[in-house]
Parts: structure tokens; sequence; C-alpha cells
């Protein structure tokens, strides 16, 4: 599985930002994407996951509200559509699969298969 993410920037608090995770190579239909992040000095954490068997979606408590995840099939992407911006949303942020658990979610990094290598998301006060 390849995983590529693009989408970062600099952006001022209160702004957007849309993140895509444009992934391929997968052995089945069945798979999880997350979003995941990690700023400096800090461990990675998830903040949205989606299932691709039932589109069921898991939310960091801190984003919900704010940020939604989906899949984009015109292109072929997971994205993460980022409002209402924060300082604290500081960080690299990673897209990652586990492939073979139908209508599954989970946040947590260790769980995940396969990486991207992340972009930057800079959010300015």
């Amino acid at each position: 599985v390849q995983l590529v993410e693009s989408g970062g920037g600099l952006v001022q608090a209160g702004g957007s930002l849309r993140l895509s995770c444009a992934a391929s190579g997968f052995a089945s239909d069945v798979y999880a994407i997350g979003w995941f992040r990690q700023a400096p000095g800090k461990e990675r954490e998830g903040v949205a996951c989606i299932s691709s068997t039932d589109d069921s979606t898991l939310y960091r408590s801190s984003v919900e509200g704010r940020f939604t995840i989906f899949r984009d099939f015109a292109g072929n992407t997971v994205d993460l559509q980022m409002n209402s911006l924060k300082p604290e949303d500081t960080a690299i942020y990673f897209c990652a699969v586990v492939e073979g658990l139908p209508n599954w979610n989970s946040l947590d990094p260790s769980l995940y298969d396969y990486w991207g290598l992340g972009t930057q998301v800079t959010v300015s006060s």
C-alpha cells in the first residue's frame, strides 16, 4: 500500500485547509484510513478515521465539529477538511491504513500498518 499526503500549508487561525491522502495498492476493498498528526516534541495522535465498508467515522474530541474526514470518489482520495483552525492544530499530518477490518475505526496509531510521509500544517495566531 502506498500513501501520499498533500494539501498542507500555512494558514491563519480561523482559516481552513483540505488535506488529501492518495492511497493505492490495497489487497481488498476492506480497510480503514486514519489521519494522524505529530507536533514537535509530542507523540503522534489520531485525528480522524473512516472505514471503507460502512463509511463510519471517528474523531478526536478536540477536532470534532471542525474537521471532517470523507472519501472523495472522484479523486480516489480520503480527504480531511479542516475548518476553524487553531494554532494548536499545527503539526505534521499523516494518513495511514490498516487492511482487512470491516466496520472498524481506531485513533490508535500503533494499530495502523502503512503510513505516508506526511504534510506540514502550520496555523499562525
